[in-house]
């Protein structure tokens, strides 16, 4: 690349922001920082503007700003701090690209406020499209934007689709790797503890996407993110359990021809491609040897076991705000599980209830997705008290 972009990246201590911080950290000549924001690891935040001198940082956590401001102040680092912030730093004029790596429905107000400032979208962020995805794909055509999934799965799809836009997709298949209770039942999923839980065979990720991962909720999820990056309806999006994490998933065409995305599980690479697109760029990263993985396998998904990939192809089914509804319950009963306060099965339980009893707005704005999340998320909290 000529010229050298300019990147924020929203999330940066998170899993994925240090992935590109990695990235970016193999590439100087092809990338610079220009933003970083984290919400509470300050001491981190601190070390990786030290590093790559970004224009402006921004803690999310109000009380840790003072903490940060005298940190950079002899690097005449811009600080800022709070959620308004994050959303209003992303409008700077000398970004090119904004990387939204944020936990879940935090990341959906910076990134409508990115694609209005018509900056390009590297999205890492699915709860965005599972929120909002309407909203989304209508501003950023609206605003010339292109959104780059960062999601392995999504990438997968996107760098299936490469040279094959004009031709119509029969359907995708999403593979998942089933997590680490692939197989077992629900009586031993009632017993289940976070720790388990939280040991993930193939990604290393966050505490939230790691339990989702357990539930089979970040399928779910990534299930209703794929219908609006791809344009697709739900009976064109199908999951295959794939344990191996190898290939990352498929494109059906008309014709019957599949192809697929294969790698090792490393998210580097579609953070990578995401960030460089439309070129590849080289790197030292780990290679796929086929020796080491004389077999792959393929299953399909329990669907009774783990519901919540079914209430997430349900809320797909029934559109409005019911993503919403699901995403906003699934935040709050999968922190309530991380805080011992509910057992593993029963955040199903959970958020099938509060979706029912959250009001269900067939074309919502997005003031009503915002009352949407406030609302689920006061529910859900309610129903989780009542047993506790």
């Amino acid at each position: 690349m000529s010229n050298p972009k300019s990147v924020a990246i929203l999330g940066s201590t998170g899993s994925i922001g240090t992935q590109t911080l990695e990235v970016i950290r193999q590439h100087p000549e092809d990338f610079q920082v220009e933003v970083l924001t984290a919400q509470n690891n300050a001491d981190l935040l601190i070390t990786q503007a030290l590093e790559f001198l970004p224009n402006a940082v921004v803690i999310g956590n109000e009380s840790l700003y003072q903490k940060v401001k005298e940190a950079l102040d002899p690097k005449d680092i811009k600080v800022f701090a709070g959620a308004k912030a994050i959303a209003q730093v992303v409008e700077m004029g000398t970004i090119d690209v904004v990387l939204t790596a944020l936990v879940g429905y935090s990341g959906l107000i910076p990134t409508v406020h990115a694609i209005k400032a018509g900056k390009q979208i590297a999205l890492a962020n699915k709860e965005t499209m599972v929120v909002a995805g309407e909203i989304i794909t209508a501003l950023a055509k609206e605003y010339g934007v292109n959104i780059y999934p960062v999601d392995s799965e999504h990438s997968a799809i996107f760098q299936c689709l490469v040279g094959e836009f004009h031709n119509p997709i029969e359907k995708i298949i999403l593979t998942a790797s089933g997590g680490p209770f692939r197989g077992k039942n629900r009586e031993f999923l009632k017993t289940v503890t976070k720790a388990q839980a939280l040991k993930h065979p193939n990604w290393d990720m966050g505490a939230k996407i790691t339990i989702d991962s357990a539930s089979m909720m970040n399928k779910g999820l990534e299930v209703i993110e794929a219908k609006w990056l791809f344009g697709l309806k739900k009976e064109q999006i199908e999951v295959v359990v794939h344990p191996q994490s190898i290939i990352h998933s498929l494109v059906q065409f008309e014709d019957g021809s599949l192809k697929a995305q294969l790698g090792l599980p490393d998210m580097r690479i579609p953070i990578q491609f995401a960030l460089s697109f439309p070129d590849r760029l080289k790197s030292d990263f780990e290679r796929f040897d086929f020796s080491r993985y004389p077999s792959l396998n393929f299953e399909a998904p329990d669907l009774e076991t783990f519901r919540n990939l079914q209430l997430a192809y349900d809320a797909l089914a029934k559109g409005g705000n019911a993503p919403c509804m699901l995403n906003a319950a699934n935040e709050i009963v999968v922190d309530a599980f991380l805080h011992d306060k509910i057992g593993f099965l029963e955040m199903s339980d959970f958020i099938e209830e509060a979706m029912v009893k959250t009001k269900f707005i067939a074309q919502p704005s997005l003031d009503d997705y915002i009352l949407t999340d406030e609302r689920t998320r006061e529910i859900t909290t309610e129903l989780i008290q009542k047993v506790s």
